[in-house]
């Protein structure tokens, strides 16, 4: 009988849900002032955005190597300074995660700020502050294509593996996500194991995506 091992599903869930959280949170203003702002620079921050949805994955996993190892500048602040070890942790697995789901987030909800009627936003600010209508106005508004992004980062989160093995490795029980352990089964010629994780995996997703749609049919 295979034994389907149930940690690598159970790190990607709990990587793939912190990174959806962390696009959700660091996604939402960007993809707001794209579509609302006209500023110097625009299309310099939209192409930043875009980066690492086209840059080869072990590409942007080796830039953040440098960046956040042991003898990069911030991986080293961070560690000698603060004593905070990121590189070949869970929490280098997150990073990596959200930093492949973010892009796909971002368009999803500029999208959906760009389909709001700016006269509802407008009208809203006559008799209140800025921060209050995007709250009340604006976020309920877009809603739909928020959850739409976020449905999209994590599944993109559960799938991420160039980034996540160039900057948090394949440590089973630490880091070995899903995708990962897949891979490795695939390596050591166990294609049995292989298979199942692989219909593991997307069972799983494919369970939340039913879910989640069924919440996007929910009428006001």
């Amino acid at each position: 009988m295979i034994q389907i091992p149930l940690a690598p599903l159970l790190l990607s869930m709990k990587v793939a849900g912190l990174a959806t959280v962390a696009a959700l949170v660091l996604g939402t203003p960007i993809a707001w002032l794209l579509a609302r702002g006209r500023f110097p620079g625009r299309a310099v921050l939209e192409s930043i955005v875009m980066i690492p949805l086209i840059l080869p994955p072990t590409v942007t996993g080796y830039y953040l190597l440098l960046l956040i190892g042991r003898q990069g500048l911030l991986g080293r602040l961070m560690e000698q300074g603060l004593n905070i070890g990121i590189i070949f942790t869970w929490k280098a697995a997150v990073l990596a995660s959200t930093i492949a789901a973010l892009p796909l987030f971002i368009k999803a909800a500029q999208g959906a700020f760009e389909g709001i009627d700016r006269r509802i936003e407008d009208a809203g600010r006559t008799f209140k502050p800025v921060l209050i209508v995007l709250c009340t106005i604006t976020l309920p508004l877009a809603w739909r294509g928020i959850l739409a992004g976020s449905i999209l980062a994590f599944a993109r989160a559960m799938g991420e593996f160039g980034i996540t093995l160039m900057i948090a490795g394949s440590i089973p029980g630490r880091t070995q996500t899903l995708a990962l352990a897949i891979y490795d089964a695939v390596q050591a010629n166990q294609p049995q194991e292989a298979n199942a994780m692989s219909i593991l995996a997307t069972a799983a997703v494919l369970l939340i995506l039913a879910l989640v749609g069924r919440m996007t049919k929910v009428r006001y």
